[in-house]
């Protein structure tokens, strides 16, 4: 497995590119936006290498994991946006209500114009499925599918109501967004955290992975191992 990170957008959110074959690949949270001065960033990445983003997956809904979403649509309309179907009312074209919100909530309202009208969702992340059972894989290359089979979506609650981590257990590997940090979890004071659920879900982490995962969470330090944390 290939896996490139990058920091995106104006809080450095960790925008993960995984490679599924040798010219396809999915981008998970993507934050590159004109605030930030990033704009375009990661699909130049992209296209300097000749690889197609099939699907971006986001793991919640939050401003700063989803303000890449416009430059994407616009350079790939084809591409598929999958998101748990609880956060899936932060994009679309009333995106800017609960953006808004949000944003009020952390005295950042100035950014809400970067989080307006986002691009829909085409899929949504359930509990115990694969991203080769959520996505319309039909245009895909077979490794790509072989590759998309590997990674099993949990949700996880508690940061969002629809935060979701990808578990992919024969690459030992667990992208947790903004779940499960380095010795830390995700915040649970704004719109739809909940402390008692991010504890269940921290609970659910730790059965369901194996100690050796590697961790690549939302932000900060990434490639810990599981046991480093429980």
């Amino acid at each position: 497995m290939n896996l490139h990170c990058m920091h995106t957008g104006p809080l450095k959110v960790n925008t993960f590119l995984i490679s599924v074959s040798d010219s396809e690949a999915i981008v998970v949270d993507p934050a590159d936006c004109r605030f930030s001065r990033d704009e375009g960033s990661v699909v130049s990445f992209l296209s300097a290498r000749n690889i197609k983003p099939v699907a971006v997956i986001l793991t919640h809904g939050h401003f700063d994991h989803v303000s890449g979403l416009p430059v994407i649509k616009k350079s790939f309309p084809d591409i598929q946006i999958a998101i748990h179907r609880e956060d899936s009312a932060m994009l679309g074209e009333h995106s800017e209500d609960l953006q808004g919100n949000a944003l009020s909530q952390v005295g950042f309202d100035r950014f809400l114009p970067f989080v307006s009208n986002l691009p829909d969702a085409t899929a949504f992340l359930d509990d115990g499925k694969t991203l080769a059972q959520i996505l319309d894989c039909e245009k895909f290359s077979d490794e790509a599918q072989k590759s998309l089979a590997q990674w099993e979506v949990m949700h996880t609650p508690g940061h969002t109501e629809g935060s979701c981590c990808l578990y992919n257990e024969d690459e030992r590997t667990l992208i947790s967004g903004d779940t499960l940090f380095f010795q830390s979890w995700g915040r649970t004071d704004l719109i739809g955290g909940n402390e008692r659920k991010i504890h269940a879900s921290l609970a659910k982490i730790n059965d369901w992975c194996e100690e050796d995962t590697k961790v690549y969470p939302g932000h900060d330090y990434y490639g810990f191992k599981l046991s480093e944390n429980f």
